[in-house]
């Protein structure tokens, strides 16, 4: 019986392979940043947390959900799809103004700051139940991502519910440029109008809004017709695409998760410029392979063993 020499190759091949992949885990530790031009763009997100911002008409798995929530649970979905390099800060607007939470700071870093912060906005840092959307809270956002150094675009998520009302064809915004910011006016909220509920100072739900409760919009001159129903809310879609034009921004409907992705992708809205972008995925992607390849099992060979 001769005994065949053939799997030393063999078990020198396999030694290779997990050397290699020790080496490419090393690199996958102490790689650094690689730079790399990209579109990079810089974004102060607006909440509106006004109460018609809690009108369950929008659904979220299955379920029906508020539009402040739909809104947030979108924007976690559009960070995780910015590219690193890119700022995001948050402001919320109730009453007449927009207020500045977190200044725009790179989305890689600070991803954890970000998400956290993003879950405590809501209704309970509501300050007025007033909601003036053109002189108040878009006038406000536009200066916020206008000053300084470094110039922000805006994202505006709102219903477009005002309180007390104004006339739809009453867009303008007095006191700012036309360009003077860019960014986009995003609409979320059903087309039926729904009742909205009504929440205390703490925040505790006490009911719906009746209809004695509320400034209603003024009857038509003609007189035709009893005035608005502002107790109960909708999409005000025209209102905010006339707004948007007035303004110079784009203006998205936020019927899915992806509309909001792809507002924040616009290269329009972005410049090219070097960022430091993370490659260590790759010689530890690589690594894996060959660790895959190392523990195969190994087939046995037919001229292991030679008999006579």
């Amino acid at each position: 019986m001769n005994i065949g020499t053939g799997g030393r190759p063999g078990v020198v091949r396999r030694y290779a392979l997990l050397g290699a992949a020790a080496l490419l885990l090393v690199a996958a530790v102490w790689m650094p940043p690689i730079a790399r031009t990209r579109y990079i763009s810089s974004y102060i997100v607006t909440f509106d947390i006004t109460q018609s911002m809690d009108t369950e008409d929008v659904t979220l798995n299955g379920r029906p959900v508020s539009r402040l929530t739909f809104a947030k649970t979108a924007m976690q979905h559009a960070l995780q799809r910015l590219p690193c390099g890119s700022h995001v800060g948050w402001s919320v607007f109730t009453g007449t103004r927009s207020l500045l939470l977190f200044v725009p700071v790179e989305v890689c870093a600070h991803y954890d700051a970000l998400l956290s912060s993003l879950d405590q906005i809501g209704g309970q840092m509501r300050w007025a139940n007033s909601s003036v959307i053109a002189q108040g809270g878009l006038y406000s956002a536009v200066h916020a991502a206008s000053e300084g150094e470094s110039k922000a675009a805006v994202v505006f998520i709102t219903d477009g519910q005002e309180a007390p009302p104004v006339a739809p064809s009453d867009t303008t915004i007095r006191g700012i440029a036309r360009g003077q910011a860019d960014g986009w006016i995003v609409g979320v909220g059903g087309d039926q109008p729904a009742p909205i509920p009504h929440t205390n100072a703490q925040g505790v739900r006490i009911g719906f809004w009746r209809a004695d409760e509320v400034i209603q919009s003024v009857p038509s001159r003609s007189g035709a017709g009893a005035g608005g129903h502002e107790e109960l809310s909708a999409l005000r879609e025209p209102y905010l695409r006339a707004l948007a034009a007035h303004a110079g921004f784009g203006y998205q409907r936020l019927d899915d998760f992806k509309s909001l992705s792809a507002a924040m992708a616009d290269p329009k809205l972005g410049r090219r410029m070097q960022a430091a972008t993370d490659f260590r995925w790759c010689p530890a992607l690589v690594a894996l392979l060959l660790l895959v390849l190392y523990f195969l099992p190994r087939r046995k060979r037919e001229s292991g063993f030679t008999k006579h």
